[in-house]
This record gives structure tokens, sequence and C-alpha cells, in this order.
């Protein structure tokens, strides 16, 4: 029997690094769902949102393929094909035009999804953090005002403050019921102030996990992309946490080791920088009220990420 046999966790977040909670979820036997950023406008799913009035189908997309019961199949891999040419078509993951095209013949975002976890036999559910059509808005350190979720998230300088335009939108109710009743609740990794704080600027959705008695566990990321978090040590992270909404909100924070092997460098031409960590900044998280982990996290084959099988050892132990 699994670890986790009859209990419920939420993953919290967005972008690319959800996956791998989902992952390490259903592989401790929980029972999962995914709760989204609804704030991307970049990409494939930027143009989606401008062109055809939709919700942002990416995070959405790349939730229901970590989900699917045979994530390496045909249907799977048809939902991450990227077009790589093509007047139209290039840069759009087929999953999006699906998403849209799901969207528009029920007239339902919330439908489309429940029909894409039926073709793709997810198992488990990916919910909007909210219905609403939001831009995300921010003031970097310097001062400087930033519109727009791509914008921010290639910002020259680290961000300060991000917020919701309109302000504290309404939670998606699936959203809430799921969060309230988890068990575990793990947020990130993910882009700091892009991915993970837009979702708790939703109305609802950080006071839900602040009143949960569910374990709640933050996967700190590995490693900065110089802009959004260029500097930002791992009590930095928790702080902007806290500031947008979870204060009292974390049991447990997991901090990759930057002693690990395979721990990240820094590299100026890309832009990456290890998140820093050491006794103090173990202190500073620790005064905020939760549990420091600290546990070699990273990927071998990809240091700036973490390693699926490292984040579900660690996570079993932290939860189990």
């Amino acid at each position: 029997m699994s670890v986790a046999a009859g209990r419920r966790a939420v993953a919290i977040g967005g972008g690319t690094g959800l996956p791998s909670v989902i992952h390490s979820l259903l592989a401790l036997g929980f029972d999962t769902s995914a709760v989204v950023t609804m704030a991307d406008d970049g990409g494939s799913s930027g143009l989606l949102r401008r062109q055809l009035g939709m919700l942002p189908p990416g995070d959405i997309r790349n939730c229901l393929v970590a989900m699917a019961e045979d994530e390496g199949g045909l249907a799977a891999r048809l939902f991450q094909y990227r077009f790589p040419n093509g007047e139209g078509l290039a840069g759009h993951a087929l999953g999006n035009l699906v998403l849209a095209a799901l969207a528009d013949l029920t007239g339902s975002f919330p439908a489309a999804i429940e029909h894409a976890e039926e073709y793709l036999t997810a198992r488990g559910h990916v919910y909007p953090s909210t219905l609403a059509d939001v831009e995300l808005h921010g003031v970097d350190r310097a001062g400087a005002l930033l519109s727009g979720q791509a914008k921010l998230a290639v910002s020259p300088e680290p961000l300060e403050c991000v917020h919701l335009e309109p302000a504290d939108p309404p939670a998606y109710e699936p959203a809430l019921a799921a969060l309230r009743a988890a068990d575990v609740i793990v947020i990130g990794p993910g882009s700091l102030y892009t991915s993970l704080i837009p979702n708790f600027l939703v109305s609802g959705i950080a006071d839900a996990v602040a009143e949960s008695s569910a374990r709640r566990v933050y996967v700190c990321n590995v490693a900065n992309m110089r802009g959004e978090t260029g500097g930002l040590d791992a009590a930095d992270h928790v702080d902007a946490l806290v500031d947008h909404g979870l204060i009292g909100a974390l049991d447990v924070v997991l901090v990759h080791d930057p002693c690990a092997p395979d721990s990240v460098l820094c590299d100026d031409v890309a832009g990456v920088e290890p998140v820093f960590l050491d006794a103090d900044v173990i202190a500073r998280i620790e005064a905020l009220g939760p549990r420091v982990v600290v546990a070699a996290l990273a990927d071998p084959a990809d240091p700036v990420r973490h390693s699926r099988a490292a984040l579900q050892r660690t996570l079993e132990g932290v939860v189990a």
C-alpha cells in the first residue's frame, strides 16, 4: 500500500516545475489535484488569449500531461507536440489548440479541461485558480513599473511585488474545494513572481491555504534566473510568499543543498545562478515559522531543475 493511500494532495503553481511535484504526489499514492495560475500571457498561451479571448491553456496542458495515465503515450505526446513552422501554427502546442477548440465547442474552459482529462485518462484534476481574465503587473527593486507576465518574467531587475488587475478576482470554487479537502498542499517549484504568487492574489486562495490543517510545503527553486529573482536567497523567496498573502501558511520549506554534487553553477551567459543558502538564511526562514529541509534536489542532467526522483524521496519523508 502506498504511503498516502486515501489522502488528498494539491499542487499549486504553474510553468514547467509543477509537473515534477504532480509526478511525485501521484507516485506516493495521493489523490492529486493541481491549482494553476491564469496570469500567463506569453508564447502560445498569450497568442490564444489575445486572438480568441480565452484563458491561457499552457500551464493547464502541462499539468494534464503530467497526470496522464500514459505520459509517454501517443495522446500525451500529441498534447505536447509543438508546431515548428507554418504560418499561424509555428510555436503553438497542439494541446493548447485542442483546449481552445474544446472551450469553443462546450462554451466553457472548465468543461474543456474535463474533456481533456478524460481523453488523457488523467489520474487527477487540474483547476484554474480563477476564471477571470487577469493581467499581472509589478514593480521591480529599482522602482520600475512593469505590465504583463511575459515582461515581468524577463525583468532586467529582480522584482519587489506583483498584483493582478482586476484586483482580487474570484477564485474558481472547485479549486477552493480541493484546497479545503487537502491533507497535503505543495507550492512550487516555479517562477516565484510570475507562476506561484499570482495564484495567491486570487481572492480566497491564500486564505484557504492559511486556514488549512494540511501539511503545507513550499519547494524552493534550485536556481534563480537573473532578473525576476536575481540575487535572491532562499529566505527572500519565502519572504515574497509571506508578503503576498502566505503569512503563517507554510509548515515546511524544501531547499536544494548548494554544496551537493551536480549543483547549479553561475552562468553569466544564460543568466542563471544558484539560490543561495547558508545557516543564516535557514535561520531567517525558520524565524517565519516553517521547518527547513535541505537535500540534494537538483537533476544531474539539468541542474537548474529538480530531480523527480530526489523530489519524490524528500517529499515522502516530509508528508508520510
